[in-house]
């Protein structure tokens, strides 16, 4: 009696859907992945000494990386290409969960960071950017008399 009117897994098409509608709502994230303002992802901390940034972004070309700080705000800005073919030779995609395109993230620093002293690297997918914190902000000892 039952016959599917779907040519794929029902769930897995609902599923697909409902990361479709999320992401172009840009809705808060999920279990399920990030939204697109979530990529990079980022790890942050800092030392006595510097700031550290750790962006994830594997795939990224680093010409394509732009990292700037103005007025106290780090940002960091690029593109990730795609590596799907495109065209008519496109393959139908069941699942996409790997983020293509430009990308933008923006991070208020404190004040104590020293914006001439900036230094980012990449490797292997992995940006690391430094921000020195200014020599008056740097914790030193004070003799007692």
């Amino acid at each position: 009696m039952y016959r599917s009117l779907f040519p794929r897994d029902f769930f897995a098409e609902i599923d697909r859907l409902q990361r479709d509608m999320r992401q172009a709502a840009d809705l808060s994230p999920s279990i399920r992945g990030i939204p697109r303002e979530g990529f990079p992802a980022l790890n942050v901390g800092s030392t006595d000494r510097a700031l550290e940034i750790y962006a994830f972004a594997p795939g990224v070309d680093p010409e394509t990386i732009e990292v700037t700080l103005a007025r106290g705000r780090l940002t960091l800005a690029g593109e990730r290409k795609a590596i799907t073919p495109r065209g008519e030779d496109k393959p139908m995609r069941h699942i996409n969960e790997r983020f293509e395109g430009a990308f933008r993230r923006v991070m208020t620093l404190p004040d104590d960071a020293d914006p001439d002293a900036v230094e980012a690297k990449l490797s292997n997918g992995l940006l690391h950017i430094t921000v020195q914190r200014r020599a008056a902000a740097q914790p030193r000892r004070i003799n007692v008399q």
